[in-house]
């Protein structure tokens, strides 16, 4: 499998979206459940015929793009296959010295995001990242071997990737993640997302009050015929509620504001999603129950 990674990563950007929307499709048309899932989901959003089927191939151009991801633009500069937009405000808030929360939902290529902002600000500013580790050894192996940039570190989605979160933006650094990422259980809380309960990580919103960091939203959308990707930089859409004194003294009134700062990161996201909903990752099951957590 490592062998055929490596192929693929050699192809061209616009090859492997061609071949990526060819799978998405076969993926869709193979899988009743998948179907059912991304129409499920897409119309909650109200997405149009159009739209479904735009994100039905960009799901397949997600996979495909991997190997060149996680391969290939490591043997050359990403920055040659992008174009910034508000990069000045990632800039501006690094200069307040007090962290960065890059938060980036499952739109476009959020793959390509981490690896932006580590050749550009990561020498200066590094930054760590929360993902979640895949089943397989073999690839288990393989994503954390070729995520690992200079300026860039990742974190797992346990107690101890939140504690090294924690440190990371008490130095003074960046972490990112993709907050409509179901988190394990005991992670999150129910709140609403395109309407529906979702579960929903607290991690973000703990992130930004435990530190006082401030937030912005990155994401990287797809270009047409494999011409690479439009990075923008956008401030937080929806800011999180003014909380009171004391509520964390009282459990109830806690587990309220949890929720609270958890529909608002939700809202902000959707905020996000709608500019390019046809890119967005809607065969995710987004409203699944969680996992047991690992600590």
């Amino acid at each position: 499998m490592g062998r055929l990674f490596c192929w693929l990563a050699g192809r061209s950007l616009r090859g492997l979206h061609r071949l990526g929307a060819l799978l998405g499709w076969l993926a869709y048309l193979g899988s009743r459940r998948y179907r059912r899932l991304l129409r499920t989901n897409a119309g909650r959003a109200g997405l149009s015929p159009a739209q479904r089927r735009a994100a039905v191939a960009a799901a397949g151009k997600l996979v495909a793009e991997v190997p060149w991801l996680w391969v290939g633009a490591a043997a050359q500069p990403i920055s040659r296959h992008l174009q910034w937009q508000g990069e000045a405000l990632i800039d501006e808030l690094l200069a307040a010295g007090r962290g960065l929360v890059l938060l980036s939902p499952h739109l476009g290529s959020f793959e390509v995001c981490a690896q932006a902002y580590a050749e550009r600000w990561g020498a200066r500013h590094p930054a760590t990242v929360l993902y979640r580790p895949a089943r397989q050894p073999w690839l288990r192996e393989f994503e954390e071997r070729s995520r690992q940039r200079p300026g860039l570190a990742t974190a797992p989605t346990t107690l101890a990737g939140v504690r090294q979160m924690l440190r990371a933006l008490r130095r003074g650094e960046t972490v990112g993640l993709l907050p409509d990422q179901v988190p394990p259980e005991g992670q999150g809380v129910w709140a609403p997302f395109f309407g529906e309960p979702a579960y929903t990580m607290t991690l973000a919103a703990r992130l930004l009050r435990q530190t006082g960091a401030p937030a912005a939203v990155i994401w990287a959308r797809r270009l047409p015929r494999g011409a690479g990707f439009g990075v923008q930089v956008l401030p937080l859409p929806v800011a999180l509620p003014p909380r009171e004194a004391g509520v964390e003294a009282d459990t109830e009134a806690r587990a309220a504001a949890e929720v609270a700062d958890a529909a608002a990161v939700n809202a902000a996201m959707e905020a996000v999603i709608r500019l390019a909903p046809e890119q967005y990752l809607w065969g995710y099951d987004r409203y699944k129950r969680p996992r047991r957590g690992r600590h």
